[in-house]
């Protein structure tokens, strides 16, 4: 039983590093109808940046973590601008190729910069242990979904109590009639890519204590989070979260309890099931088409 409840709170764990990199999937989808396969790149360069202003700088962890949020969100509105903007209205598979050349650009400049090893952040829940009994839970995976879950609430939050949030949420139902509305949508559509780099440089930093940051360990991770964001329901952002937790759990226990190579099929083997039962994912809206 302690093994089980051990792994369940390990998996839990590495599923919220996925939910929020689903999230930001999630975001920019609704936004935009683009996917971004960029989204696990830019949890990495968001974690070497926080490697930079933490490690190599010597800051606080708290302003470090902040300085990479800020700086990355930064870079998402900047790289939605360069990238993105220009071919907007052309066909997807040209918006898709972009955002991959996007990922493979940011791994090959991280990989120059920060070298091909792999580095580690020091964070104050590294070391210690919560002992309930004869259950012991590392602080640093305690850590991880407590701040899941408080960023997850000031999503929602920003998303339906505030005017930019509503602004947000009309453009992605239909942008043409926002725009006629007299919301600024591009703009609009800028903040959306910046708070999507900032989420997923939460997930880097947050990731720190799990695992170590490497060039590849965004489109690793990425690989993960999207099938995340597809079983909660592309679009919904309570199913991202969900989805990315389910994966983690189902990857965790297999890894545990099942032989090995189980580890990676298996939350595949569960999401074409979930297709197969429900294709609009389990958070997804049903839209039941006449013939």
């Amino acid at each position: 039983m302690l093994d089980f409840v051990q792994q369940l709170v390990s998996g839990v764990a590495l599923g919220c590093v996925y939910g929020l990199i689903a999230l930001g999937f999630v975001l920019v989808y609704k936004a935009t109808e683009v996917v971004n396969f960029a989204q696990g790149d830019l949890m990495m360069l968001g974690g070497f940046f926080a490697f930079t202003f933490i490690g190599m700088m010597g800051l606080n962890y708290w302003i470090g973590f902040a300085g990479a949020v800020a700086a990355m969100a930064l870079f998402g509105m900047v790289a939605e601008r360069v990238v993105v903007r220009p071919i907007l209205g052309y066909p997807q598979f040209s918006i898709i190729m972009a955002t991959i050349g996007l990922g493979y650009f940011l791994r090959s400049v991280a990989g120059m910069i920060w070298g091909t090893d792999d580095l580690k952040i020091e964070t104050p829940f590294s070391r210690g242990v919560l002992r309930m009994g004869s259950l012991v839970l590392a602080y640093d995976k305690l850590s991880v979904i407590a701040a899941t879950m408080i960023l997850c609430a000031l999503l929602w939050l920003f998303f339906n109590k505030t005017m930019l949030g509503t602004a947000m949420r009309a453009s992605s139902e239909n942008m043409l009639a926002a725009y006629y509305m007299g919301i600024p949508v591009k703009r609009v559509v800028s903040v959306v890519w910046a708070i999507s780099a900032a989420v997923a440089t939460c997930a880097g930093v947050l990731l720190a204590p799990i695992t170590f940051i490497h060039s590849n360990v965004g489109l690793v991770l990425g690989l993960k989070a999207f099938p995340a964001a597809v079983l909660g329901g592309f679009g919904s952002i309570p199913g991202a979260v969900v989805g990315g937790v389910l994966i983690g759990v189902i990857e965790s226990m297999a890894g545990f309890y099942l032989p090995e190579g189980w580890k990676d099929v298996a939350p595949y083997v569960v999401l074409l099931t979930v297709l197969l039962l429900k294709p609009e994912g389990l958070f997804g809206l049903h839209v039941r088409k006449k013939v």
